[in-house]
């Protein structure tokens, strides 16, 4: 039934019906959390055996010698470049491996721009305008950083293959616009992979700031759910193709291949910008922890192990999000009240209300028993200007409990669209 086309005596049984359902699920005591994208219990045993991997009476040297017990190595050791770089799809010389946060690197090198300068720029704090681009719906991390640091955060529509170009290419003319967020692969929350053109667009942009960076977090570069990963083109190599070598920063982790908070990340960039990350990294640091990076690289043995664990995940994965799609769709799909994201990897996807709902639907589901991440979180500073968008995480609960999980935000979605559709009618 569409309810922009039902009548008011079958929209007010469909509330009726929708009040009962909902108040037989209360009775159940659900306590269900869907709001941030966390691996599995099932998931994290996969890696288990990593733990194994370096004993007391292992050979801690890395393949070029170094003691991985010991200080140095601050690029990090060659076998874990080499895993990483070729995880991101690009090459070791551009690879630096560091800590188990890839968030903390993109964290770093904002606070490098705000207080030292990009490449011997002018410091970003001294930019009184500086400003942000924000492809929207987009990842609440990544804007907390830059809202931290004081930039105007400017929102960018997403297309169904990437950010809205157009707007992107006429707000770089803007020299205080100093940067972007990127997710190219599975785009959290759509799920959307980036396509060719745009990111052959990116790399050809023509900013007016020679600061101007790229902040590429291709976190989910390998979470696809069934055979190969949609492959994208190498947004370095790109860049260097049209001029703009130093324009990008890209970034990975295994934070979700093996154990969140205890992986290893990387960032990738040109040689100028990977100088001038160790003008303020190395002191920092006197080394990464290798020997985190040796267990990592030893359990994979290169990218063919690391492909074998992503098929394990998606096994997992994939059949959660089937549930969210079949339940979603049995629901609402005829309903013309919602829309929702498919994608085919990563963690998330984007479920849309009637606008002026989202918010209200968050918080009757909580009433119910069900926590999703709260309607905004999606957008610069918290703030959805149509209160519609709603990031689904269906990763850490059973198929089951996401059933049920789901099924309470379809019905509170339904009496929040009524209850909307008929105060617009009267």
């Amino acid at each position: 039934m569409n309810y922009f086309e039902a009548d008011l005596h079958s929209l007010v049984s469909e509330t009726e019906k929708c009040k009962k359902e909902l108040e037989a699920i209360k009775k159940e005591g659900l306590s269900l959390d869907l709001s941030r994208g966390k691996p599995s219990d099932e998931q994290l045993s996969l890696s288990l055996p990593m733990l194994d991997v370096l004993d007391r009476k292992s050979i801690l040297d890395s393949e070029n010698g170094l003691d991985c017990r010991n200080y140095g190595g601050s690029d990090g050791i060659p076998e874990a470049r080499r895993l990483l770089a070729h995880m991101m799809g690009t090459h070791v010389v551009h690879t630096i491996v560091g800590g188990n946060s890839s968030l903390t690197l993109m964290y770093q090198l904002v606070s490098h721009g705000m207080t030292d300068g990009i490449c011997g720029g002018t410091p970003w704090q001294e930019i009184k305008r500086r400003k942000f681009l924000c492809p929207v719906p987009g990842y609440d991390r990544h804007f907390a950083i830059t809202e931290h640091f004081g930039f105007e955060l400017i929102s960018v529509p997403m297309n169904d293959d990437g950010p809205d170009m157009d707007k992107v290419e006429e707000l770089v003319k803007d020299p205080d616009v100093k940067g972007i967020w990127c997710v190219p692969k599975y785009q959290n929350p759509t799920g959307i992979v980036y396509s060719d053109e745009v990111v052959r667009r990116f790399a050809r942009l023509k900013p007016a700031s020679e600061d101007f960076r790229i902040f590429w977090d291709n976190a989910y570069c390998m979470h696809c759910f069934s055979g190969d990963c949609t492959e994208i083109p190498d947004i370095i190599e790109e860049c260097e193709k049209y001029g703009n070598a130093d324009f990008v920063y890209e970034f990975c982790s295994t934070s979700k291949v093996t154990f969140p908070g205890s992986g290893i990340s990387a960032v990738a960039a040109s040689p100028a910008n990977l100088i001038d990350i160790h003008s303020f990294m190395d002191f920092a640091t006197i080394g990464p922890d290798k020997l985190n990076q040796l267990r990592h690289a030893r359990f994979f043995k290169g990218s063919a192990g690391l492909k074998n664990q992503m098929e394990k995940h998606a096994a997992i994965l994939k059949p959660k999000f089937d549930a969210v799609y079949e339940t979603l769709e049995t629901e609402l799909g005829k309903t013309g009240i919602a829309d929702w994201t498919t994608p085919k990897g990563g963690y998330f996807l984007s479920f849309d209300t009637l606008p002026g709902c989202a918010k209200n639907v968050v918080n009757m589901c909580a009433e119910y028993g069900v926590k999703f991440t709260p309607a905004g979180s999606t957008y610069p500073h918290g703030y959805d200007p149509e209160d519609k968008n709603i990031r689904l995480a269906p990763s850490f609960a059973t198929t089951e409990e996401i059933k049920k999980a789901i099924l309470v935000l379809c019905l509170c979605t339904k009496l929040k669209s009524i209850e909307k559709i008929m105060k617009e009618r009267s």
